[in-house]
């Protein structure tokens, strides 16, 4: 099991990043709770990960704090939830706000969440509410969002590709970014600018 790595990141397309460490390039999948704390530059970076072995792959999750981690690993655990929409509710809301989501029972604001229907945030709130004491009182910092001089070319699009990568139909996720997108806008900032206008 990989439990944690160190390295400088070589790539980054939400939800994706591709890690260096020593000379061997680790494919990760992140929530944007990570993406929004990541160092810009060749900074190391040490990441939390967890290793999901399926019979037609290998996927490898990491996060940025491992407060984050625990929560995906209990989400994992409740019925019909897999590791995308595991990415899904940690990109969408702060464990902070799912916490409380889960203890006031607001399916709604679950239901706004990528994937999950009434029936699974029902079975959140149902089988999340014991565990949220194991996974203690998780918040979720927002970090610093560095500005470059000039935007990546197709900012916008590759938001909708990480949205849609998330679990959000492909209209939806044009929809979103649509509504917040202004010039000289970076991904992560438009990504969460689209998730925070779907959270109201």
């Amino acid at each position: 099991m990989i439990g944690r790595l160190r390295g400088v990141i070589l790539h980054k397309q939400p939800p994706f990043l591709l890690l260096d460490v020593n000379g061997v390039g680790y494919e990760i999948e992140a929530p944007m709770s990570t993406f929004y704390v990541l160092p810009e530059g060749d900074e190391a970076i040490t990441l939390h990960t967890h290793l999901s072995v399926r019979e037609d792959a290998h996927v490898l999750y990491g996060f940025a704090r491992e407060a984050d981690r625990t929560l995906f690993r209990a989400l994992l655990k409740v019925s019909g939830v897999g590791g995308k929409m595991a990415l899904g509710v940690l990109s969408g809301m702060t464990a902070e706000e799912f916490s409380q989501a889960v203890q006031a029972a607001d399916h709604a604001a679950l239901t706004r969440l990528p994937g999950v229907g009434k029936k699974t945030a029902e079975r959140l709130v149902v089988e999340m509410r014991d565990k949220l004491d194991a996974v203690g009182a998780v918040t979720t910092t927002g970090g610093t969002a560095s500005r470059p001089d000039a935007p990546p070319a197709g900012a916008d699009q590759d938001a909708v590709s990480a949205l849609i990568a998330l679990g959000y139909k492909p209209p939806e996720a044009s929809r979103m970014v649509s509504k917040v997108f202004e010039e000289g806008m970076e991904t992560e900032a438009i990504i969460r600018a689209a998730l925070k206008g779907t959270a109201k």
